[in-house]
């Protein structure tokens, strides 16, 4: 059996649904967009995004020992639905990847479950495990090593999971034999493009995150932009539209790792959530990707909706929170209440 194999039947055996294998080097032609995204402005607040430009550029940048990556993916597809909740105004839509255990802690303990087995395997070659917060282009490398496409949504589309794929990566000192780059399948379906509520994308394969939903929700501090709030409607963490469009979902599965599974009720109460403190929010949020964005974002992100709600029964909730102590979520309130009752 070959490094490759072996570690490919390791990955599998540990639970990881999909294995790929790339050289630690990505073409010119992936710093270009990076720099174009950011250069425009694009990025909005996420600043880390400009200070650690380099490092993301280029994987032997952020490790100069970086010799192959492993592009690992793992399903998280979800069993139900994940637009159904748009109509139900008066409950909460979050997107499907929030609706279990935060994927930082379950992907990563697989990837040093690996990285584990492969020091043990190969003498204590060095590597480096990474998952969505370290400065890695994942989607282009996770492309680049055949996982899948960037589709015209940026987002990585794989013809065996649709949009579903956790991405995590391991930089190795091994030279492993490459795996071929997927070839783009999207055709002239512009799905996910025509789906976005704020027209975050100015044109195929380029994405503005100032209007994203996903990024206004969850990235952005301060008051959502007024512009943004109605095509918001009750998306209050993240956005599935783009992704669940995708007629490559067709061939996903539902994801077989039960920390994936929703923990709780998949489109909450505004009312019940409206009323949460500091407390109630950490500890219902616990183990959840929705507790890094705190509880002053978060609600803030409810009052968005209880104001395009028009369920007048939500008037008390938002009212409530007008004498709020963040002023932004003040603002919200304020906002929802003239909405509701103008």
């Amino acid at each position: 059996m070959t490094p490759t194999e072996a570690i490919r039947a390791e990955a599998l055996r540990l639970g990881f649904d999909a294995v790929r294998f790339t050289e630690a080097l990505l073409p010119e032609a992936a710093r270009e967009r990076l720099d174009a995204f950011v250069d425009s402005g694009a990025h909005g607040g996420m600043g880390w995004m400009e200070t650690r430009r380099e490092q993301r550029a280029q994987p032997r940048a952020l490790w100069p020992e970086a010799v192959s990556v492993i592009a690992l993916g793992l399903n998280y597809g979800p069993d139900y639905d994940p637009l159904a909740s748009l109509e139900q105004r008066h409950r909460a839509t979050i997107s499907a990847y929030a609706q279990g255990r935060d994927y930082h802690d379950v992907v990563k303990k697989r990837l040093k479950a690996l990285g584990q087995w492969m020091a043990r395997e190969f003498r204590g070659q060095p590597l480096k495990v990474f998952v969505d917060t370290a400065p890695v282009m994942e989607k282009p490398l996770a492309a680049q090593a055949g996982l899948g496409w960037q589709g015209k949504h940026t987002n990585l589309v794989s013809r065996s999971h649709g949009s579903w794929l956790f991405l995590g990566e391991i930089y190795t000192t091994l030279a492993l034999e490459p795996d071929a780059p997927e070839s783009d399948h999207c055709g002239s379906c512009r799905a996910c493009l025509d789906a976005c509520p704020t027209a975050a994308f100015p044109a195929p394969y380029r994405l503005d995150a100032r209007r994203c939903i996903s990024y206004l929700t969850i990235e952005h501090h301060g008051p959502i932009p007024k512009e943004f709030r109605r095509a918001m409607g009750n998306r209050i963490y993240g956005c599935d539209d783009c992704l669940a469009v995708c007629p490559w979902n067709k061939f996903a599965r539902a994801a077989a790792e039960m920390q994936f599974a929703p923990r709780a009720e998949i489109a909450p109460r505004l009312a019940e959530l409206a009323g949460l403190d500091d407390a109630a929010f950490r500890a219902r949020f616990a183990g959840s990707p929705i507790k890094r964005i705190g509880r002053n974002r978060f609600i803030r992100n409810v009052l968005i909706a209880i104001g395009n709600s028009g369920d007048t029964a939500l008037l008390p909730a938002a009212r409530v929170l007008c004498e709020d102590g963040d002023p932004v979520v003040a603002e919200a309130a304020r906002w929802a209440l003239e909405q509701l009752d103008p």
